[in-house]
């Protein structure tokens, strides 16, 4: 059932009111692969825009908070914690992954979703002066905890 269509099948927000305020939290990740040069530059803190893992961590931390200005039908919600963490991945990937953390009566997969999209982004606007062929990929949920639905983890 998707729980953003009423009735007629319109778009509206879900209505949280009634539900119980729990412990949620949720896990996403992405990639971004580029050319051995590429992260090298940034490993080596070359970049001449400055420290690149540090402004995509800061910039996926505002993304998660601004969701709900994104996404139309997201809650705005009151996050507790929110952890992007960035590494290198081979000679020619950074992994991304984003935790968010909340009491509340709705999820936070949106959220960590956003974060490392936008992390990612922003790693390809301060390196594609060097690298216009960088990829984006494997944008995904791997975890969320908490509410109705309980645990859910990508299979091994």
């Amino acid at each position: 059932m998707l729980t953003h269509l009423d009735s007629q099948g319109r778009a509206n927000m879900v209505d949280v009111t009634a539900k119980a305020v729990t412990a949620r939290e949720a896990v996403a990740e992405a990639r971004v692969r580029m050319l051995p040069e590429t992260l090298q530059l940034i490993q080596q803190g070359g970049h001449p825009k400055g420290d690149v893992f540090a402004v995509a961590r800061i910039a996926g931390i505002q993304a998660a908070k601004k969701t709900h200005d994104l996404i139309p039908l997201c809650h705005p919600l009151l996050l507790t914690s929110i952890k992007v963490e960035l590494q290198p991945e081979g000679d020619d990937c950074v992994r991304i992954q984003a935790r968010c953390k909340l009491a509340g009566q709705t999820g936070v997969e949106m959220e960590a979703l956003t974060a490392v999209s936008v992390a990612a982004l922003t790693i390809y606007d301060m390196c594609k002066a060097v690298d216009k062929g960088m990829v984006i990929e494997g944008v995904r949920l791997i975890e969320k905890l908490g509410g109705k639905s309980g645990h859910w983890q990508v299979p091994a």
